[in-house]
C-alpha cells in the first residue's frame, strides 16, 4: 500500500476536523454517546475525503522511455570511434 501524500493527510485532517466541530454544534448532543458517534463519523468521512484525493502521477524510469505525448525527447549518444593509432615512441 502507497504512503499517503501530505494533501491526503492535510485534507482528511482538515475534514476530521471541521466536520467534527460542525456536527457537534448542529447537533447540541452533550452525552458521551452522542459525542463518540459524532467523531466515529467524522474519522470516517476523513477517511473517505483521505483516499479520494488524487495521488500525483508518479515518473519513474518507466515514464521516460514510454514517449507519451509532452515526455522529453530522448537523447540519443553519438557513437565512439576508436582512438586513431599513434607509433609509440620509446
Amino acid at each position: 500500500m502507497p504512503r499517503p501524500t501530505a494533501a491526503q493527510l492535510a485534507y482528511g485532517s482538515a475534514t476530521v476536523i471541521v466536520s467534527t466541530i460542525a456536527m457537534l454544534l448542529l447537533s447540541q448532543t452533550s452525552t458521551g454517546l452522542g459525542v463518540a458517534v459524532i467523531s466515529a463519523a467524522a474519522l470516517a468521512l476523513g477517511l473517505l475525503v483521505a483516499l479520494t484525493v488524487p495521488a500525483p502521477k508518479r515518473r519513474g524510469r518507466h515514464a521516460a522511455r514510454t514517449g507519451g505525448a509532452g515526455a522529453p525527447e530522448a537523447r540519443v549518444p553519438e557513437p565512439r570511434t576508436a582512438p586513431a593509432e599513434h607509433p609509440v615512441h620509446h
